[in-house]
């Protein structure tokens, strides 16, 4: 899916400063480089941009962000819940399954629709 598909960001198992773009250049037989932007699948870093921006955050897209990390000062774990579906769904991912619940592993199952 081309939702899926785009510029991939460093994250916990590349070295670097973590969001940022991941660059691995690729040099041709002269030592010109020819590529160096690592595309890929976005699903899990879309889901985690969303879940980490607060609203207003992001210029393209305003209306998204859940800013989880508020959730230490508030433990209203229901409304967390709903404003990842919600917030998901403007993304256009499809969260068939979300476990955030006080002392426990949040786990969330969000996929792109067809279409």
């Amino acid at each position: 899916m081309a939702k899926r598909t785009g510029i991939q960001l460093v994250d916990n198992n590349d070295d670097g400063t973590i969001m940022d773009i991941k660059i691995q250049p690729k040099y041709d037989a002269t030592g010109k480089i020819v590529s160096g932007l690592v595309i890929g699948d976005t699903l899990e870093q879309n889901k985690a941009i969303i879940l980490i921006s607060q609203l207003g955050e992001n210029k393209f897209r305003p209306d998204v962000g859940v800013g989880l990390g508020d959730l230490a000062l508030s433990e209203d774990y229901l409304e967390y819940r709903h404003k990842i579906r919600e917030h998901f769904e403007k993304d256009g991912l499809k969260a068939s399954n979300v476990q955030l619940y006080k002392d426990k592993p949040l786990k969330i199952e969000a996929d792109y629709g067809n279409g």
